[in-house]
C-alpha cells in the first residue's frame, strides 16, 4: 500500500520539503581537474554523526540517479554507517534525485537515520534541461515496497537531450569513489558500488573483527563478492551461500565474464574455510596478485586514492588495487562475510562507446603504471628481469 506521506508530496498545495531543497548547486568546490563541482555532505542521515562514533567501519559507496533503487537492499543489510556519492547529470536528474531520496527517507528508517549524501554535478550543469517539477499523475507509483518501480517511473522524466549528454560524457567513477570514501568518518572504510549487497549482520560482525584487527597499515581486508541468480533469494549466511552454489544459483563475481577480476580472492579456499557465522576471521592471504585484480575491501583511508584521469570504463578501480599492490599493500581475505551481485552475469560484446573509453583508459594506465613504478621505487618488470637473469647464471 502506498504510504500517505508520499501522496501528500505530490498535492498542489503541499509544502513540505523535498530532499536537497536549500542546496545550490551553482556553489561547490572544484574536484583538482576543474571538470566537476562537488558539495560534500548535501544531507546528513539524521543518526550518521553518532552511527560513526559508535562503528569502527563505514560503507562508502557510489552511483548515477539511475541505479540509486539498490540502496534500499544495501541499507536493509548494512546497519551503520553509509556514504553515498551521487552523479547528477543534469537538472532533470537532481530533481528526480531529489523525489526519490524523499521517497527513501520516508519509507526505509535506516536510510533516514545513517546515509549521508553528497552530489557531484558536471561543469555544464545549469545549461542542460530543466525539470521544474514533477507532475502530480505520479501519485499511486510512490510504493515502499517497489523502489525499482518508483525510480523507473521517475527516470521516465529526463528529456531525450539529457540522455543524449550522458551517452557523450564519461561516467567519473573514481572522483565518485573518491568522495565517498572521504565522507566517511571511521578508521575503516569498506568501498563498494551501489550493486554489492553486503552479507547480512556484516556490521557488528566487523566491528568485533576490527577491534582486535593488528594490521592497520598496508593492508586491507578482502570481502568476497558472488553473483546470484534473480531467481533465489539473498543468502542469510555464508552456508546458505554455499547451498545455492551447488545448485549453479550462485557462483564468484565475474567468474564467466573476466575472471581476472576476482580470481586472486581464491574462492575454492574461502569457501573450504571457516563457516562459522557468529565471528569474523581471516580465511587466508592473497599470495597470487593478478595483474587487473580488483576486490572490494576494507581498509583505512590512508590507502592510496582512485586517480581520476581514469573515467567512464576501464582500469578504474584495478588501477588503484594495482597501486596498492605496488606501495607493498597485503590483501586479506575475511570469513564468513561477504557480498552479492545480483545476477549471473553472460559474457557479450561491449557497446562501442564503452570499447572506446577502455580504450583510452588503457593508453593512461600505461602512464600511471611508470608514475607509481617510480613513486613507490617499485618496478616488478625490473624483478622479473633479475629473476631471469639469476637463472641463466645458474
Amino acid at each position: 500500500m502506498p504510504l500517505a506521506g508520499l501522496d501528500n508530496l505530490l498535492t498542489p498545495n503541499n509544502t513540505a520539503p523535498l530532499a536537497f531543497d536549500s542546496v545550490d548547486l551553482s556553489y561547490g568546490r572544484w574536484d583538482s581537474q576543474h571538470l566537476y563541482k562537488i558539495k560534500d555532505f548535501a544531507m546528513l542521515g539524521e543518526q550518521y554523526r553518532a552511527s560513526s562514533e559508535s562503528s569502527l567501519v563505514c560503507l562508502a559507496t557510489q552511483t548515477s540517479v539511475e541505479r540509486l533503487n539498490s540502496l534500499p537492499q544495501v541499507s536493509a543489510n548494512w546497519h551503520g554507517p553509509m556514504s553515498v556519492a551521487v552523479f547528477a547529470a543534469s537538472h532533470e536528474e537532481f530533481v528526480i534525485l531529489q523525489y526519490f531520496v524523499t521517497y527513501m527517507r520516508l519509507c526505509f528508517p535506516n536510510i533516514r537515520e545513517n546515509v549521508t549524501f553528497h552530489l557531484l554535478t558536471p561543469p555544464d550543469y545549469e545549461k542542460l534541461p530543466r525539470l521544474v517539477s514533477i507532475s502530480f499523475n505520479m501519485r499511486g507509483k510512490f510504493d515502499c515496497q517497489y523502489p525499482d518501480r518508483t525510480l523507473k517511473a521517475l527516470l521516465k522524466l529526463r528529456s531525450l537531450k539529457s540522455l543524449q549528454w550522458r551517452q557523450r560524457n564519461p561516467y567519473p567513477q573514481n572522483h565518485m569513489r573518491n568522495l565517498a570514501r572521504k565522507g566517511c568518518q571511521t578508521k575503516y572504510t569498506f568501498l563498494t558500488d551501489i550493486d554489492i549487497v553486503p552479507s547480512t549482520n556484516s556490521v557488528p560482525l566487523l566491528n568485533q573483527f576490527l577491534k582486535t584487527a593488528n594490521c592497520s597499515k598496508n593492508c586491507a581486508y578482502v570481502i568476497p563478492t558472488f553473483e546470484i541468480d534473480v531467481r533465489a533469494s539473498f543468502p542469510r549466511s555464508k552456508y546458505g551461500l554455499q547451498r545455492l552454489m551447488k545448485k549453479g544459483l550462485a557462483r564468484p563475481f565475474h567468474e564467466k565474464v573476466f575472471i581476472y577480476n576476482q580470481y586472486a580472492t581464491n574462492f575454492s579456499k574461502w569457501l573450504s574455510s571457516n563457516t562459522n557465522d557468529t565471528e569474523v576471521s581471516i580465511s587466508h592471504i592473497v599470495t597470487n596478485f593478478e595483474f587487473l585484480y580488483e576486490p572490494f575491501y576494507i581498509a583505512i583511508d590512508s590507502a592510496p586514492a582512485h586517480d581520476e584521469r581514469f573515467t567512464g570504463y576501464g582500469f578504474t578501480r584495478n588501477s588503484q588495487v594495482y597501486e596498492m599492490h605496488i606501495a607493498g599493500y597485503k590483501f586479506y581475505v575475511l570469513t564468513p562475510v561477504f557480498t552479492g551481485h545480483w545476477g549471473l552475469q553472460r559474457k557479450q560484446a561491449r557497446p562501442a562507446w564503452r570499447e572506446q573509453q577502455n580504450n583510452v583508459n588503457r593508453r593512461k594506465f600505461d602512464v600511471f603504471k611508470s608514475e607509481i613504478f617510480l613513486r613507490y621505487k617499485n618496478d616488478p618488470r625490473l624483478l622479473l628481469q633479475s629473476k631471469k637473469n639469476q637463472i641463466l647464471i645458474k
